[in-house]
C-alpha cells in the first residue's frame, strides 16, 4: 500500500484519526511534528521561537523525503506541510493525500486549551485560524480526497479514511 498523507489545519483530527487508521490497517503511524520534536529535542514552539518558521519548514521537507522513501505508512502531516510545491510532489509520488477539514470555530474549540501551538499563541486566535485557513485552502484543495470532520467523531473520520484507502487498493 502506498502511504496515506493526512493533511489539513491543526485540530481537524489528523493525528487522532490517523492513529485509529494505522491500528486498524496494521500500518506504521507517523506524526511529522512529533517526529521533528523527537529529532530536534525541542518542542515546535521552541523551534519557531529560536530558529524561525523557515528553519522548521526545512526540517519538515527533509523529514517528508525520508518518510516517502518507504510505503505502508499513515502520516499525520503538520498543518502547513502541504503549503510547499515540493512537498506536494513528494506526497503525490509516494501516496494518497487526504485533507481533513473543519470550520474555524470548531478548530478553535478543539485547539484553544493547547499552548504548544505557536501559530495560535496570539491575542485573537480565531481570526488567525480563519486567515490561515483561507490562505492554505488552495493547497488543501489539491489533495486527492477530503473528509469533513466537523460533526463526526474520530472513529467515524477513521472509517471514512479507511474506506478511501480500501477503494484505492481495489483499483
Amino acid at each position: 500500500m502506498k502511504n496515506i498523507y493526512l493533511v489539513g489545519f491543526m485540530g481537524t483530527g489528523k493525528t487522532t484519526a490517523g492513529q485509529i487508521v494505522a491500528e486498524t490497517l496494521h500500518k506504521e503511524f507517523l506524526e511529522t511534528d512529533e517526529r521533528i520534536e523527537q529529532e530536534q529535542g525541542k518542542k515546535i514552539s521552541e523551534i519557531f521561537a529560536t530558529q524561525g518558521q523557515a528553519y522548521f519548514r526545512t526540517l519538515e521537507k527533509e523529514l517528508l523525503a525520508a518518510i516517502a522513501s518507504k510505503t505502508d505508512r499513515i502520516v499525520s502531516c503538520g498543518g502547513g506541510l502541504i503549503c510547499d510545491e515540493d512537498n506536494i510532489r513528494i506526497m503525490r509520488a509516494s501516496g494518497t493525500i487526504i485533507t481533513l477539514k473543519a470550520s474555524p470555530k470548531t478548530i478553535y474549540e478543539r485547539t484553544k486549551k493547547y499552548t504548544h501551538r505557536p501559530l495560535l499563541n496570539v491575542k485573537d486566535p480565531l481570526s488567525v485560524i480563519t486567515k490561515l485557513l483561507a490562505e492554505r485552502e488552495v493547497f488543501y484543495s489539491r489533495a486527492h480526497f477530503s473528509v469533513d470532520t466537523e460533526n463526526i467523531a474520530p472513529p467515524q473520520v477513521a472509517a471514512a479514511i479507511i474506506k478511501i484507502a480500501n477503494n484505492i487498493e481495489g483499483r
